[in-house]
């Protein structure tokens, strides 16, 4: 049963009839941040199993050991999706969970648990969409150092990322037609390898690049994998993407604003799509790419869609002295910010929609995560009002119809997230939730954004009927 409106949507500003008829309405979640059951059935410990436990690592000295516990409630949270009527659901694999030594034995307890996972949401009328690589990168590969650092750093994890992604399409790939190899593949390399501020915590600008060259060649590896063994696999990538402005128009300004943009986009999108890599940022890092023969068109195997995480734009300055990119981020005073002190600009994710279409040629788009987190406040009556994030939705939605309108191939959008959840460095104060989990009871309860979400799906489907 849907959720009931909460209020009169604002369906003027929306324009909810720009979107197709078959527009995916989903949310998403990713299986470190919700799963719990770290050492259930089989799983082994990932880099983030071990880096959450360092001390000073995560705020509060947070891990993701218990989360969401929805390895043992997830019959209740897809009792969640189809009380706010979303028909999509993007979730991501683990793969300690499933070959817990990162190559070599499978575990067949991890894939029973994606099958019956996969199969309540069939039941339910929610379509998958899995992603094959979340972060959670099995422990054993980090420590298996050959070239480098472990991990990443290697060639070697990007093949065993294809024979893991082989595995996981075989079991589920007759149910399952939406793939993604990766998630932010920028987080992985930039934030866990040269910021330290993500698993695996390296500050290394060369482990960096030579990561983000791997998770690009594994991406290429893992995109042949699936459809080797799902020949009606619909493949995509997942990255995460910041319009860039500069600070000033001074003109060192302008370059620094260039420089961010390479650093954030394009070394993330040009070898994607045939373009190989940025000479402008090569140059800059300084550091000499892993590169063999055949891995730029392995790189650039045609995907079947896109999907893009936004949240927030960029701001920068000039900063000759500063760490890569060498361009400062600028703190804007007087604009709106959530509850992460991003800046709030709705007409950013319309942007990069249309740049993605334009610039890159992309004929099929998702919005795959986009989200706010802002402290909530919990009723005596248990209700959980969150105005801010159900402002910032329709600010974002709006947004999406503004890019359809402008020929915007957007196929779908997935709230970020279902549930509050484990939010990384940030541990559990930073809430972005459509349901609200008491982390000490487990219990769920549906925000005022996640009714209004509710709202907005039952709207559109109402327009398709109308047509």
């Amino acid at each position: 049963m849907p959720v009931p409106p909460s209020e009169p949507l604002a369906s003027a500003i929306l324009d909810l009839a720009a979107f197709p008829p078959s527009f995916a309405w989903g949310t998403a979640t990713a299986a470190y941040q919700i799963e719990g059951a770290v050492a259930e059935d089989g799983r082994a410990p990932s880099i983030w199993d071990t880096f959450s436990h360092v001390p000073g690592a995560v705020d509060n000295g947070d891990n993701g050991d218990t989360a969401c516990d929805h390895y043992h409630r997830w019959p209740e949270d897809i009792s969640l999706m189809k009380e706010l009527g979303t028909d999509a659901y993007r979730m991501s694999v683990a793969w300690p969970r499933i070959v817990p030594g990162g190559d070599g034995p499978v575990n067949a307890a991890g894939l029973d648990f994606y099958d019956r996972l996969v199969d309540g949401l069939l039941d339910a009328g929610i379509t998958p969409s899995v992603t094959l690589y979340h972060w959670d990168l099995p422990q054993a590969l980090q420590d298996r150092v050959q070239d480098s650092h472990g991990g990443w750093t290697e060639r070697a994890t990007a093949e065993h990322l294809a024979a893991y992604a082989s595995v996981v399409a075989e079991r589920l790939g007759d149910r399952v037609t939406q793939w993604a190899t990766l998630n932010e593949p920028l987080c992985s390399g930039w934030i866990g390898h040269l910021e330290g501020r993500m698993a695996p915590g390296f500050t290394d600008l060369t482990a960096a690049v030579r990561a983000s060259y791997h998770l690009l060649l594994g991406h290429g590896l893992a995109t042949q994998a699936i459809r080797a063994v799902a020949p009606g696999a619909q493949v995509g990538l997942v990255t995460n993407h910041s319009t860039v402005a500069a600070a000033s128009d001074r003109p060192e300004d302008l370059a620094a604003a260039v420089r961010m943009d390479g650093h954030t986009n394009r070394w993330w999108l040009d070898p994607v799509y045939g373009r190989g890599f940025p000479a402008d940022m090569r140059e800059l890092y300084g550091v000499e790419l892993p590169e063999q023969p055949g891995d730029l068109d392995v790189m650039a195997a045609p995907l079947d869609w896109h999907g893009l995480n936004y949240y927030f734009p960029v701001t920068v300055a000039d900063d000759p002295h500063g760490p890569i990119p060498r361009a400062r981020e600028v703190h804007l005073p007087d604009v709106p910010r959530t509850g992460m002190d991003w800046q709030i600009d709705a007409g950013g994710l319309e942007a990069l929609l249309l740049r993605l279409t334009e610039d890159y040629g992309v004929r099929k788009l998702y919005v795959t995560e986009n989200g706010s987190a802002f402290p909530d406040a919990t009723g005596l009556d248990g209700s959980v009002h969150d105005p801010d994030r159900t402002r910032y939705l329709e600010q974002h939605l709006a947004a999406c119809t503004n890019a359809v309108r402008k020929g915007v191939p957007l196929a779908g959008y997935y709230a970020w997230s279902l549930l509050d959840n484990f939010e990384w460095a940030y541990g559990y104060d930073k809430r972005f939730g459509l349901v609200h989990v008491d982390y000490t009871t487990q219990k769920r309860t549906v925000k005022t954004s996640g009714r209004r979400y509710a709202e907005i799906i039952n709207a559109h489907r109402q327009t398709v009927t109308d047509r």
